[in-house]
């Protein structure tokens, strides 16, 4: 037999022979209409897990992984208010059908019910996904995560107390809210788990208001891996800055009790805390896993012994609020009517087309206040100095940063963060003045752990603010990546674009910086960010364009709620000069702040029958190659593809017109570099010649060779004499 049903013929069988497995008496104030709730949550909860599996032996259900001896989460959803955000753990249905009870006009069941058919109709993911979630019932949706939600929820929760001193326009929580973040014992010991542990713990340290309850569902065991007993609480009893609170995840009155003080101490005190909660689970880890292939048929049945919801029917039988018999008839109706409503669930349309699936990966559009700009005054005041410096031209890092300034007068729900960018002004001096005039809670300074980082600005994203947080090195992004694949681009795509976490995200990288770094400092791979669907990549090559494609970013993120990567080529911060020393070419004067370069705009420099395409760094060294061309006789035009994803092929198609060749310059590299699908689109779509010159694939190396592996003026040119030369 499948061991779901051992465990439902079991119940059936103990509950009838009054065979319930011993614990501790009733405690606490759980009210009795509140708890029969919580019972009649868990049934629900076990019931559709078994379904769940009937419908996957039968082809209309799909991989899901069940809940079923986490029933206890209902209590920890009793103990909140509906309006708390919460993120959850996979196994938590009995939470979010508890929680559903706490609103009227909720239709849980069914709405469960068609996510497990992967229905196009399921509210939450329109058939993308099972997983749990609901906008009216604020849990954003979560999907197989291994502890990659703990990073957001502390930004979340630190948004609550940022939202008090700035209120967003967008702003979702109460002042008096609190986050829940719940994961099982196995995903606590991941780093992503542990940053999200420190840097709650490192915020709370300096009395900065964090009201987080972390929930870790321990049931002794990781797929197959068990947890070593009593690591959990050796672990994280006596972690400083991080209240610890125990209860027995079996008996819903002692939850409810310790999950109330919780809740109670993070509500007043503003600061994380830890709740472990002992659990079992039943049916095995996900799917078809049969747990006695890795685990002995006796711990099995132990665990399986020590069924939450029996435990439920003697607790409420001994508080004298309903017998074993009427618990009873409440679990066989509850499996029979979820049995009926997954039958018809399973009816029910799904996803047919890419197109279907994929429109969800861009987000709605949202109305936003409109704005005159920054008032003059402010203006001036805010500048200081540097307002009489705007007429003159500047290098792109000082552009950048009055570009910043400009854009945090404009939008108050405007947060920078990140390692080094508050007192110190940034690496590069990129984000200088700015802690001073606005304050360290705006342009915040941050522990070193880009997951952290990341995770800041995607919850407080959350709460209406609009984060422009910043890694420091290209290179230093692969620490976290997956914040932004796995969770800021996926969150309105398995939401069905009801949740969303607008951002810019600031990158220092690329190569070309001399006797500084090597790999780890000059990152010239970009293969990471252009491979997440929705995000957009923007990569400007002088002040000018950076100002205006900034604020282009900024209007994405902000009214069409997009992650967008805004990617700044290091060697170019500081460049003045273009063809020769003193030439002053390369700096440029600010850009009014009402004008910006739109997203899949392009620039083209000179013309000629030779096209040279390329961004950042390479449009830099393509512009001198023009020049040294041009003496030749051979005349080319160079542009600028400034947007890097998705790549603007309608408009550099436009700007290719009456071109014969085209050389694709590319600082990436040549395996997964931007060149790869330019020339392959180009191919496609156009007539033209073409050639491309791409970096080594090869990491950077530091000193005098810093440049070897990647295009250089000379290459290029000589790239281009080939290209328009004799065909053989």
């Amino acid at each position: 037999m499948d061991r779901a049903d051992i465990v439902h013929e079991a119940f059936l069988a103990r509950v009838v022979a009054r065979d319930l497995p011993a614990g501790c008496p009733p405690t606490g104030s759980l009210a009795p209409a509140t708890a029969v709730a919580l019972y009649r949550a868990g049934c629900i909860s076990r019931a559709l897990d078994r379904q769940s599996r009937a419908m996957q032996k039968a082809g209309k259900g799909y991989y899901t992984i069940g809940s079923s001896g986490h029933e206890g989460m209902a209590a920890v959803a009793a103990a909140l208010q509906p309006t708390d955000m919460a993120f959850l753990h996979y196994r938590d249905a009995a939470f979010q059908i508890a929680r559903a009870g706490q609103i009227p006009g909720q239709f849980i069941t069914w709405d469960m019910a068609l996510s497990f058919a992967c229905s196009s109709e399921d509210p939450i993911s329109g058939g993308r996904h099972k997983v749990l979630g609901s906008r009216e019932l604020m849990i954003p949706p979560q999907t197989s995560t291994i502890a990659s939600h703990l990073p957001k929820a502390v930004g979340v929760a630190y948004s609550i107390g940022a939202a008090r001193r700035h209120r967003p326009e967008h702003q979702v929580l109460a002042d008096d809210g609190l986050v829940v973040c719940s994961f099982g014992d196995a995903s606590s010991n991941h780093s992503t788990a542990q940053g999200a542990f420190n840097a709650a713990a490192w915020t709370a340290f300096q009395s900065v208001p964090l009201p987080l309850l972390f929930v870790c569902e321990d049931n002794g065991i990781g797929i197959s891996v068990k947890t070593p007993k009593g690591w959990i609480a050796a672990n994280f009893a006596s972690r400083p800055g991080l209240a610890y609170y125990s209860c027995n995840g079996l008996d819903i009155y002692d939850t409810y009790s310790v999950a109330q003080q919780a809740a109670e101490f993070v509500r007043t005190r503003q600061k994380p805390a830890f709740l472990h909660m002992r659990t079992v689970r039943l049916y095995g880890h996900a799917g078809a896993d049969v747990p006695t292939t890795y685990l002995a048929r006796a711990e099995v049945e132990a665990e399986e012994a020590q069924d939450p919801l029996l435990h439920s029917v003697r607790l409420l039988s001994e508080a004298g609020v309903l017998t074993p018999g009427d618990a009873l008839n409440i679990y066989t109706d509850t499996c029979a009517r979820v049995c009926r409503v997954a039958e018809e669930a399973a009816t029910r349309p799904h996803l047919k087309s890419a197109a279907e699936v994929a429109a969800s990966l861009i987000p709605p559009p949202r109305t936003c206040q409109s704005s005159d700009g920054p008032a003059p005054k402010a203006r001036a005041a805010a500048f200081g100095e540097d307002f009489m410096a705007m007429d003159r031209p500047q290098i792109m890092s000082r552009i950048i940063n009055w570009a910043l300034t400009d854009l945090m007068l404009e939008y108050p729900e405007i947060v920078l963060m990140g390692e080094d960018i508050g007192v110190k002004g940034g690496v590069y001096g990129v984000t200088q003045k700015l802690c001073q005039r606005f304050g360290s809670d705006r342009a915040i300074d941050t522990l070193l752990d880009e997951q952290s980082i990341l995770g800041l600005g995607i919850g407080m994203a959350h709460n209406g603010f609009l984060p422009i947080p910043e890694i420091q090195f290209l290179a230093y992004l692969h620490n976290a990546e997956d914040q932004l694949r796995g969770e800021a681009a996926t969150l309105p795509f398995f939401s069905n674009g009801q949740f969303s976490n607008p951002m810019v995200v600031r990158i220092a990288g690329l190569g070309y910086q001399k006797g500084f770094g090597g790999h780890f400092h000059n990152d010239n791979s970009v293969a990471v960010l252009r491979d997440i669907p929705g995000l957009i990549l923007a990569c400007p090559s002088h002040g000018a364009d950076a100002a205006q494609m900034l604020r282009e970013c900024v209007r994405l993120a902000r009214e069409e709620q997009r992650v967008v990567v805004f990617l700044e080529p290091i060697a170019l911060y500081s460049m003045r000069d273009l063809h020769e020393s003193g030439d002053g070419l390369w700096m440029w004067r600010y850009p009014a702040p009402d004008q910006r370069i739109a997203l899949g705009e392009v620039e083209v420099t000179g013309e000629g029958p030779l096209a040279l395409v390329s961004f950042g760094n390479g449009h830099f060294l393509s512009r001198q190659a023009q020049a040294a061309l041009a003496v030749e006789g051979i005349e080319a035009r160079v542009i600028d593809l400034r947007w890097l994803a998705p790549l603007p092929l309608d408009a550099l198609l436009a700007a290719l017109h009456g071109s014969t060749h085209a050389l694709i310059v590319d600082e990436t590299r040549s395996t997964g570099g931007v060149s790869e699908s330019l020339m392959a689109q180009l191919t496609e779509r156009s007539d033209l010649r073409l050639a491309r010159l791409a970096a080594e694939d090869s990491f950077i190396a530091t000193g005098p060779a810093y440049a070897a592996t990647m295009p250089s003026t000379d290459r290029i040119a000589s790239a281009a004499r080939a290209l328009v030369g004799p065909e053989t």
